[in-house]
């Protein structure tokens, strides 16, 4: 530790670090204080727990609402080293302590991502009625499904009798039934049978279906918010408002749609926090010529440009199209990345879509989900497909590597905060001044 302190003290970044933002860590869930969410993962904050012969006289309570404050004051402090009013040109990114800690990890899940619509997957996935399937979220785990009359529905997947997980990965059902004592339930979410409760008192089956999220689709995505219940529909404009603000009409003009046809998936696990993955997206094409030189021979590299619009980045380059290498055909005469904050990234090229979903999985851990969707009229051309998978997939295996060693980079003492090259690193200043915008509120 006296060494680590030693570097950081040598280093112009460390005693740089601007003066913490002020900001009220009491009050985040104010709107939301009757929500399950909130609820459930606060519970043992309210137990009235006491065992004064044990603890001095202090209330389990007590002792807990202490750890909470001290926890509170440590997030003030780690929020508070980056400054989102310091222009890119002299900013600071920030702290390693943001990529590293167990606890801001926990932190960031509950502010950044229990809040706002979040990408799960895609309209394909529940295209039939009684279609379903399930994801997770941090320690959210939740089921999508499409009921007998083609209504869409979400839900935590968790059976309200004694918490056991309902169903896993995806298919086609009439029902959930709990595999642990029974319980069923109809893909509405609705209680159909309770076993073995003969006796019970009290009991409403009408209050005990599963416990419903926000849900709605836009163009070809099916989005959750997580920081609400709800069985509401929603109209896919204005969850596209909500979603993507102004950018909703750049990203239908530039072919993300719903007439592109699903082909595959492809998941990554990275050793490295979620955010290092959206930094490498983010540079500005930074990295390409030196990490990625077969994607670098398809791009005209210079005519780079990167536009921020509310909760989005565009980022597009323009392809190279004079001959018939495999990647400037997968790559077509223009490439167009949109990175959705906070973890969905939607690249359109040629004639191909592929979106990355970025899973936080620990503070040094996630999972990036790759979903590729391709134009109809190539659906059949297999050589190509195949092709253009294998080309996308070394440039996946190449940015596992980079970013392996940025986390591994970010671990050393000798690093604590890096700078922005302000002529291409807009797009991840923007993501960083978001995240501290939902960190702080």
């Amino acid at each position: 530790m006296a060494v680590k302190m030693l570097l950081l003290q040598k280093l112009p970044a460390f005693n740089s670090v601007p003066e913490r933002a002020q900001f009220n860590f009491m009050n985040k869930h104010s709107d939301q204080s009757k929500s399950y969410l909130d609820i459930s993962h606060r519970r043992h904050r309210s137990r009235q727990i006491h065992n004064n012969s044990n603890s001095g006289g202090y209330s389990i309570q007590e002792f807990r609402c202490g750890e909470e404050m001290s926890s509170s004051r440590k997030m003030e402090r780690l929020v508070g080293e980056f400054n989102p009013e310091i222009p890119v040109e002299e900013a600071f990114t920030p702290p390693s302590s943001w990529y590293t800690d167990p606890d801001f990890y926990g932190f960031e899940l509950d502010r950044v991502f229990y809040t706002g619509w979040q990408a799960v997957g895609y309209t394909e996935q529940i295209k039939e009625p009684c279609n379903y399937f399930t994801g997770r979220l941090g320690n959210i785990e939740y089921i999508v499904s499409r009921d007998e009359e083609g209504t869409l529905h979400a839900f935590h997947n968790v059976c309200r009798h004694h918490a056991s997980l309902l169903v896993a990965g995806t298919g086609k059902s009439s029902c959930f039934a709990c595999p642990y004592h029974g319980w069923t339930y109809g893909l509405d979410g609705s209680l159909l049978k309770a076993t073995r409760i003969t006796g019970i008192k009290n009991f409403k089956a009408n209050e005990m279906g599963l416990v419903p999220l926000k849900v709605a689709i836009w163009g070809p995505f099916i989005l959750i918010n997580f920081g609400v219940t709800s069985n509401d529909s929603h109209d896919s404009e204005g969850v596209g408002n909500e979603w993507l603000g102004d950018a909703a009409q750049i990203l239908s003009a530039n072919g993300v749609d719903a007439s592109l046809q699903y082909v595959c998936r492809r998941t990554y696990t990275l050793e490295c926090n979620w955010k290092v993955f959206c930094d490498n997206y983010l540079d500005g094409g930074y990295h390409v010529p030196y990490a990625h030189k077969g994607l670098a021979s398809g791009l005209q590299l210079d005519s780079y440009s990167t536009r921020m619009y509310e909760k989005v980045s565009v980022q597009s380059c323009a392809g190279i199209t004079n001959d018939s290498h495999e990647e400037n055909e997968r790559l077509g005469e223009k490439a167009f990345y949109a990175f959705v904050y906070p973890n969905f990234m939607i690249n359109r090229y040629g004639p191909w879509m592929d979106t990355n979903l970025v899973l936080p999985m620990g503070p040094r851990k996630c999972q990036v989900i790759f979903d590729y969707f391709l134009e109809a009229s190539l659906v059949g051309d297999s050589d190509f497909i195949g092709a253009s998978l294998q080309d996308s997939e070394r440039v996946q295996e190449e940015d596992t590597t980079l970013c392996k060693g940025v986390q591994q980079g970010l671990e050393s003492p000798a690093y604590n905060m890096g700078r922005y090259s302000p002529s291409i690193e807009m797009a991840m200043h923007h993501f960083h001044c978001l995240l501290h915008q939902n960190l702080s509120t």
